[in-house]
């Protein structure tokens, strides 16, 4: 059992860019999460580890980092989750979730969890499957080459989604937050301690279209094409500059349409008791590229800046970092070891699992056990001021296809496929990695390099 009276809250809104909440400097209006940010630590350099959407999870869950190893893929059946640990300590859990390719078949992303509910209809989940619903592909611009058959009819299915979608209520993320209060509303019924409640939402992912007012937020008197879902891929020669900026002001909507909704979760949470003895987190698995490097959406495999740097805040019940920024390197493997220090559950974990056996009759079930080893960190020395950083550096990593390694100084990319450059970028003066000055330092490359792949056989050991 875990410590008495403490409960676990962890928000996720996906694809969400740091630089797009306002109490990280952006002009988008992020209320709730800015009052959040002012009872807890503000992580200033926080970064994906494993990209994108479901190994970021994995990250998450396993305390793990895996980009040497992994890429998108299924939970291992040797894996322990830490849904699973929190089982094995009493906690009672739920995972509620519109991230539908967590609901898809194998990926068993409910493992552990008491309580999972899925909610259908973001992006291209097949929830509405009636083809004779009739839907406009005419905001819908295709790029007019190979790629039509397949993005005509993820756009297709998108819109039959959207025609459930009539009140503001009727969104996603505001059926994901009122999916979460229900849970809360039923079991503090029972208990108010020992509640571990993870909620993921899919928003503010593409596709941008949020309903009004957000969606005329922050650029009101445009009149040309909404493209809310452009095909993934290069600006130029696609979409306008006008376009470019006009998609970019629908994603701020979102983003703000999200933060009402976790605003109204947070509320809940207020009201049912449960804040003042929460851990509570809101984080982001990456960013959003809006043509910073000639892209749009995840089109490439490139860890630049606005995509691998992510909002990070924890709120510690007993006010540790409160209202405090920090600039040490935290990642998405942290996140387990920090929850498990806060319940304080060793991190020396050791996971009971079936051996594999002959099987007789009556069946004989031999039960093993293996030592967990977590190569993340807690990040709750650093908010009780014990140490200024957890390591010197981040590591995201797209498997085999991208390494990217971050100091507080420098930015170096390793490419793992053909025709990619190796670059690096003086972050010092050039946050938005646009210069690549590896010629001019070839041998700061190449020590970063090598930390690099130290670092990767490190965590893989």
């Amino acid at each position: 059992m875990a410590g008495p009276g403490r409960n676990v809250i962890v928000i996720v809104t996906d694809s969400l860019r740091a630089d797009h909440v306002g109490c990280y400097g952006s002009h988008v209006q992020t209320p709730n999460l800015d009052r959040l940010a002012a009872e807890s630590a503000l992580f200033e350099q926080a970064y994906a580890e494993n990209l994108p959407t479901l190994p970021c999870r994995t990250a998450w869950w396993t305390g793990k980092y895996l980009f040497p190893e992994r890429g998108w893929q299924h939970f291992e059946p040797t894996d322990y989750l830490l849904a699973e640990v929190l089982w094995d300590r009493g906690l009672t859990s739920a995972l509620i979730t519109d991230t539908y390719h967590m609901h898809k078949p194998v990926y068993n992303c409910g493992r552990g969890f008491d309580t999972t509910v899925f909610v259908r209809g973001q992006e291209y989940d097949p929830w509405v499957v009636d083809p004779g619903i009739a839907v406009d592909l005419g905001a819908c611009r295709l790029r007019g080459d190979q790629s039509d058959e397949v993005w005509r009819e993820r756009y297709r299915q998108y819109l039959r989604n959207a025609t459930r979608f009539v009140r503001e209520e009727d969104y996603c993320v505001a059926r994901v937050v009122r999916e979460a209060v229900r849970w809360l509303e039923d079991v503090t019924q029972r208990q108010r301690e020992n509640l571990f409640l993870w909620v993921d939402c899919f928003d503010p992912h593409e596709p941008w279209d949020p309903p009004s007012p957000y969606r005329e937020m922050y650029d009101p008197d445009y009149e040309g094409p909404e493209l809310i879902d452009p095909v993934p891929g290069p600006v130029a020669g696609y979409m306008t500059e006008r376009e470019l900026q006009h998609t970019r002001a629908l994603y701020a909507g979102e983003v703000t349409f999200v933060d009402q909704w976790v605003g109204v979760l947070l509320q809940a949470i207020r009201e049912l008791g449960l804040y003042e003895n929460s851990l509570i987190m809101h984080t982001s698995d990456h960013g959003e590229p809006f043509g910073e490097h000639g892209i749009v959406r995840k089109a490439q495999p490139w860890g630049y800046e606005e995509l691998a740097r992510i909002p990070w805040l924890v709120r510690h019940p007993g006010g540790l970092g409160a209202g405090q920024r920090y600039r040490a390197f935290a990642q998405p493997p942290d996140l387990m070891p920090t929850v498990l220090e806060f319940l304080g559950v060793p991190a020396e974990l050791t996971l009971p699992y079936l051996a594999p056996v002959k099987l007789t009759f009556p069946q004989d079930i031999a039960v093993s056990s293996r030592q967990v080893r977590l190569t993340g960190q807690s990040l709750l020395p650093l908010l009780r001021g014990e140490v200024e950083q957890l390591r010197d550096c981040a590591v995201t990593g797209h498997h085999q296809a991208e390494w990217v390694i971050r100091t507080e100084e420098w930015s170096y990319f390793l490419p793992l496929q053909p025709n990619r450059p190796r670059q690096l970028y003086h972050r010092a003066t050039d946050r938005a990695e646009q210069v690549n000055v590896l010629e001019a330092h070839r041998e700061v490359g190449d020590a970063l390099e090598l930390k690099l792949r130290r670092f990767a056989e490190e965590v893989s050991a």
